[in-house]
């Protein structure tokens, strides 16, 4: 019988990487920007937390819980905002390829990833090539403390860390933003229009760096949570897998909508592990098939939404495309 008490928590702390993806490349993408590297964000996001982490885990003295959560944090947010200046700087400033630019970012934050990965792995002389920070991953896992009195409510709802909590926090407020608020209302206008927005006194260039760099801090919470949270804090070069691009995806499976973002990425979270969970006996073919369905999925909802041709199923008018402001 299907243990849907234990594949939903599961699921849920899968999408949880996706879900800050996604709602960090929404904001992105709302702007006008399209960011091909939040793969490469993520990668720098969580390496950037592991650094900090790595050494203030070694370093003399008992460790603080306070310090221990806020220092990763911290060197995860700032990591993570360096790439969404770099990005901004040669797409907005120096207005270079998007595409080009953004898979670039993406090769070189796997790059970074893996070479101060590998740099941490031989300062610690692990036997394995993995870092492993049991004690910070603790505090970051810290989960309420009433939760198994609630039995399946507790496990389902409430057994989860603050970062979880944080990520639909956070994608609820950024959709509130877009739609409810002046700020989100010009952040629209800049990505459908930048000449009219321009026109109409909306400053194009503060908006596409902004909403880019906030989107890449959010997007590094995702590599963050990945490591300290998922992976109980155990850090392997190249583990990150495909989560980046199915974050971007993601994008496109919500429409553009980071509160559809929360339950769509508890979808394809449920999708990535469930052929964990479908018995295939012997036959690796079945599992790859179902591997697939994630993008299956994507591919099926781009369709409909294609067909259906609403203005409001498609992407902002101008994304992808440098703003010249003597053009307008």
């Amino acid at each position: 019988m299907f243990d849907f008490a234990t594949f939903i928590p599961r699921a849920i702390s899968q999408s949880i990487p996706l879900l800050l993806g996604s709602t960090g490349e929404i904001m992105t993408e709302k702007s006008g920007n399209l960011n091909l590297g939040t793969a490469g964000v993520m990668y720098v996001g969580g390496m950037c937390g592991v650094i900090g982490a790595f050494f203030y885990e070694n370093s003399p003295g008992k460790m603080n819980g306070v310090l221990a959560v806020l220092i990763p944090l911290v060197c995860c947010l700032l990591g993570s905002l360096i790439m969404g200046l770099i990005y901004c700087f040669l797409t907005v400033t120096l207005r270079a390829n998007q595409n080009v630019t953004g898979l670039a970012l993406t090769t070189f934050g796997v790059g970074f990833g893996n070479f101060f990965g590998g740099s941490l792995i031989k300062i610690s002389g692990a036997e394995v090539p993995s870092i492993i920070l049991t004690n910070t991953s603790n505090f970051f896992r810290a989960k309420l403390p009433f939760a198994d009195k609630f039995g399946w409510f507790g496990k389902v709802f409430l057994s989860y860390s603050f970062l979880a909590y944080a990520a639909i926090v956070i994608a609820i407020l950024a959709g509130r933003t877009l739609k409810k608020t002046r700020t989100g209302l010009h952040l629209r206008a800049v990505g459908e229009n930048p000449a009219t927005a321009d026109a109409a006194g909306i400053n194009v260039i503060k908006y596409k760096y902004v909403a880019t760099c906030l989107g890449s801090m959010i997007a590094g919470l995702g590599g963050l949570y990945y490591v300290m949270d998922y992976t109980n804090g155990i850090w392997s070069n190249d583990a990150f897998g495909d989560r980046g691009w199915l974050a971007i995806a993601l994008v496109i499976f919500t429409l553009w909508n980071p509160v559809s973002s929360i339950f769509a990425s508890i979808l394809f979270g449920g999708l990535y592990i469930l052929y964990i969970y479908i018995p295939t006996g012997t036959n690796l073919a079945f599992k790859e098939l179902y591997k697939m369905l994630p993008y299956v999925v994507t591919i099926i909802v781009l369709i409909m939404t294609s067909l259906r041709n609403k203005r409001e199923n498609q992407p902002p008018e101008a994304l992808g495309l440098p703003y010249f402001r003597e053009d307008r």
